[in-house]
């Protein structure tokens, strides 16, 4: 629901689907419960629906009880269900956010980065959203926070190896003869 505290507004997402221009889903995100059979029976409706839509039409539309914000990046289109009376332009606002955030990491993201690296675009989408709703609008504190979890993934990789090394050395199968 949209909440108004001060001067701050918020979105909330129930959910945000990343698709190509061929109708492949490339990631998804729900925020709230729903059945797994609906889950996909939703986003066949909102991909074939989008995809028909010509390029100049309105990104906004109304889907079921919900309000489907959807912008087009180079191939890949970003849709995301809000709740009827929730704010369209903020949510073009997060979706640009999200794939601002993609571009940094990546550096000039594209659907591949998307296919081979699907738990980095994740982190990077829970970084900025929690339950649906903006949690971090700092680009620095989201990829400060994205760079420290590479760098913790790297050294459990590291050590994860050399481990392997070690167990292979007392078994005698590293390297050369035995």
């Amino acid at each position: 629901s949209t909440q108004s505290t001060g001067s701050t507004c918020t979105a909330m997402i129930q959910y945000m689907l990343l698709f190509s221009r061929q109708g492949k889903l490339r990631l998804q995100k729900w925020y709230n419960p729903i059945a797994q059979r609906e889950k996909r029976r939703t986003t066949r409706e909102l991909i074939t629906l989008i995809l028909s839509r010509k390029p100049k039409m309105c990104s906004f539309l109304e889907y079921r009880d919900q309000k489907i914000v959807y912008k087009r990046y180079a191939s890949l289109f970003f849709c995301v269900a809000i709740e009827p009376n929730d704010n369209e332009l903020l949510t073009l606002e997060i979706i640009h956010r999200y794939v601002e955030l993609l571009d940094k990491y990546f550096g000039s993201v594209c659907e591949l980065d998307i296919i081979f690296n699907f738990e980095k675009a994740y982190f990077v989408l829970d970084e900025l959203l929690v339950a649906g709703e903006m949690q971090e609008t700092s680009k620095k504190s989201v990829l400060k926070a994205i760079a420290a979890q590479d760098m913790l993934q790297d050294e459990t990789e590291s050590k994860t190896g050399l481990d392997e090394m070690a167990d292979k050395k007392k078994l005698g199968l590293a390297g050369g003869l035995p």
